[in-house]
């Protein structure tokens, strides 16, 4: 049985969402390249980073933080090495996966870019949004990510496709 249409206001909020999904990434990364030099993935790995206990995640608990697979993680933890910002070392508990961890240069790095980064995402997007309207706007994009989270087919059982 197919779906019901969504109605006028749900239709109205899926398009504003689908265009934001797909421009606000790219607009904050200019942003953000152009006046600090790091991409908002890199300002993302190294802000999850400087949020964990010892500066230190590993690659793949970085990579679901922000949403990339293991493969482009581990590319852009890979190029942040190179650059002095982050080191990797081999888990020692384990031996199978990576760790990485912000350096000194690396945090440095963050709170240079962080002023520019607040600057972007309140003229992108939080100075168009009321200030009575803030509360609940963040409420239900938190309950549509943690929702996101829960529902990816990491994290489901799998489905028979026929009933």
């Amino acid at each position: 049985m197919p779906e019901a249409p969504l109605t006028p206001d749900q239709e109205v909020l899926w398009r504003a969402l689908m265009r934001i999904m797909a421009t606000l990434p790219r607009l904050l990364d200019e942003d953000l390249t152009r006046s600090s030099g790091v991409t908002l993935t890199e300002y993302s790995t190294l802000m999850n980073l400087s949020e964990a206990e010892n500066r230190e995640m590993r690659l793949t608990d970085l990579a679901n933080a922000i949403g990339l697979s293991l493969s482009r993680i581990s590319r852009i933890v890979e190029d942040l090495r190179t650059r002095g910002l982050v080191t990797k070392r081999r888990a020692s508990a384990d031996n199978r996966g990576n760790i990485a961890t912000l350096t000194p240069a690396g945090l440095r790095r963050l709170k240079k870019a962080y002023p520019d980064h607040l600057l972007s995402a309140r003229r992108r997007v939080v100075d168009h949004v009321d200030a009575a309207s803030l509360a609940e706007a963040g409420r239900a994009l938190t309950t549509i990510a943690e929702r996101m989270v829960d529902s990816s087919p990491a994290t489901r059982p799998s489905e028979p496709l026929h009933g």
